[in-house]
């Protein structure tokens, strides 16, 4: 029987929300062990003064499998 933990992680991209995802799931693919899936849970934009869009954001939710010390 195996266990999974579930954490959220939020990344950025000034490009779109895929690149965001990617980024994120990069950063924390090296310390989390046995990743298995990434499920979208809010995406939002940071707007600039003059409305345009300046950043794409995306939180996720990844589980990782759990092993004891």
């Amino acid at each position: 029987m195996s266990v999974y933990r579930v954490t959220e992680i939020i990344g950025t991209s000034p490009t779109g929300w895929e690149d965001a995802a990617k980024t994120a799931l990069a950063s924390v693919a090296g310390k989390l062990h046995a990743l298995r899936v990434a499920e979208v849970v809010e995406q939002d934009l940071t707007l600039d003064e003059k409305g345009a869009v300046a950043l794409f954001r995306i939180k996720l939710q990844v589980s990782f499998k759990y092993e004891k010390d």
